[in-house]
C-alpha cells in the first residue's frame, strides 16, 4: 500500500454533511459536532474526509448513518452525493469518490485489478451489500385508494400499451373499484439508475414477453412516458401529477398510494414491505465466480415475497492507494453494515436489515480493506 502524508487540514475536526449535488435532489445542511466520546469501528478516533457518490434510493439511510456516525467520529467528514447509481460507479472508477453507492453490483466486465483510480494497481473492487429495500410502484389517481396489478398489466402500462385508467384489463383486477376515463402518465427515471435496472429486471423475469426488454439502468426510449431525475424527481412528478404512476425506493414514498402486486391474475397480492423484500434477498445466491470477499447477489425474482426489491451496494477498493482514506472507508462502511447501523437505516428509511449470515460475511470483507 502506498502511504501518502496527511495534510494539516485533515487534522481539524469536521462536521458531518450529506451533500446532494444533483438537480432535483435536496441537499442536507451540515450537522453539528458529535460528543466524540464513542470510538469508531476501528477502535480509534480518526481525522479526515471521504466522498461517496451514488444511489439516490438510499439517501434517507445515508443521512441517518452520517448523523449517527459523527457521534462516534466527530473528526471525520463523510459527504454523500445522491446523484444516481450510474454516476456513483463512474465517480468511483475515475477517482471522484472513495466509495460508490449503487443499486446494482459491478458486472463481471466492470471488475478487475487496475480499473479503479483510488485503488492500488493490484487491487480489485468489492461489492458489499449495505441496504435492502422494496421498490414501490406509486400512483396518483383521483378517487382510487387501492390498486392491484399483475406483471403483464404493469408491463403494458409502463410500455404505453394500456393508455387509460378505465381499461378493462385494470378493471378486471380491481373488482368494485371505479376508475376515471383518464389518460395514464407513466413516470420513469431520466438518469442511469439502479432502481430502474431492478425494476426492469423484475418485469423481464416476471412478465416475460409482455415486457420483452432486457434489464437496464436506462429506460427504453421507445416506451415513452414522463422522465424525471433521481428518486426525488420521480416521487415529485407522481405526487404532483394527475393520472400518474411511477416507481421509487419505498423509503421516499411515505403518504403515497402504492400498488399491490401479484405475478399473475389470481395470485396473492403483496405490497412493498421490507419483510417481503427481505424474503427475496434471503433466497438469492451470490453471483457465480466472484471472490470470497465480494458479495454481489443474483436476485431471485421468482422467490416468495415482493420481487421489486433492490440491494444497494457500497463499492470499495480491496486496497486503497491512500492509507488514511482506506481507514476512513473501512470505519464508515464497517459502521453502516453493523447491527447498529442497519438498525438506524431501518428506523430512518424502513429498509430491511442485512440477514445475520450475510452481515457476518460482509464484516469479514470490510475488515480486509487496506
Amino acid at each position: 500500500m502506498k502511504i501518502l502524508p496527511v495534510g494539516a487540514s485533515l487534522a481539524a475536526a469536521f462536521a458531518l454533511v450529506v451533500t446532494g449535488c444533483a438537480a432535483n435532489e435536496t441537499p442536507t445542511t451540515p450537522a453539528g459536532q458529535g460528543n466524540g466520546q464513542q470510538q469508531g469501528q476501528t477502535g480509534e478516533q480518526l481525522q479526515g474526509q471521504i466522498q461517496g457518490t451514488g444511489a439516490s434510493s438510499m439517501q434517507a439511510a445515508q443521512e441517518a448513518w452520517i448523523a449517527k456516525y459523527r457521534e462516534q467520529q466527530p473528526g471525520v467528514t463523510v459527504n454523500y452525493a445522491p446523484e444516481g447509481s450510474g454516476a456513483g460507479r463512474t465517480a468511483f472508477i475515475n477517482g471522484g469518490a472513495a466509495f460508490a453507492g449503487s443499486d446494482r453490483a459491478l458486472k463481471d466486465d466492470e471488475m478487475g485489478a487496475g480499473k479503479f483510480a483510488k485503488c492500488t494497481p493490484e487491487s480489485n473492487a468489492m461489492n458489499l451489500p449495505v441496504y435492502v429495500s422494496p421498490i414501490a410502484v406509486v400512483y396518483n389517481v383521483e378517487g382510487v385508494d387501492e390498486l392491484k396489478l399483475d406483471a403483464a398489466t404493469l408491463a403494458a402500462i409502463f410500455k404505453g400499451e394500456i393508455k387509460n385508467w378505465n381499461d378493462p384489463k385494470i378493471a378486471a383486477l380491481n373488482e368494485g373499484v371505479t376508475f376515471p376515463d383518464q389518460a395514464i402518465t407513466p413516470v420513469h427515471r431520466s438518469d442511469n439508475s439502479g432502481t430502474t435496472e431492478n425494476f426492469t429486471d423484475t418485469l423481464e423475469k416476471a412478465a416475460g414477453d409482455a415486457w420483452g426488454e432486457k434489464a437496464s439502468g436506462d429506460w427504453p426510449a421507445a416506451f415513452g412516458g414522463e422522465a424525471a431525475k433521481g428518486t426525488s424527481g420521480v416521487v415529485a412528478a407522481v405526487r404532483n401529477g394527475n393520472g400518474t404512476i411511477g416507481y421509487a425506493d419505498e423509503s421516499q414514498t411515505k403518504g403515497m398510494n402504492t400498488v399491490q402486486y401479484a405475478r399473475e391474475a389470481g395470485g396473492e397480492f403483496v405490497g412493498p414491505t421490507a419483510e417481503a423484500a427481505a424474503q427475496v434477498v434471503a433466497a438469492s445466491p451470490k453471483v457465480d465466480g466472484r471472490a470470497d470477499n465480494d458479495h454481489a447477489l443474483n436476485l431471485d425474482r421468482t422467490a416468495a415475497g415482493y420481487p421489486f426489491v433492490l440491494v444497494a451496494y457500497a463499492i470499495v477498493c480491496e486496497d486503497y492507494q491512500d492509507e488514511t482514506e482506506a481507514n476512513l472507508v473501512k470505519d464508515y462502511i464497517g459502521y453502516i453494515t453493523s447491527e447498529e447501523g442497519q438498525k438506524h437505516a431501518e428506523e430512518a428509511a424502513g429498509s430491511a436489515p442485512l440477514a445475520s449470515d450475510l452481515a457476518a460475511k460482509v464484516k469479514t470483507s470490510v475488515d480486509s480493506i487496506k
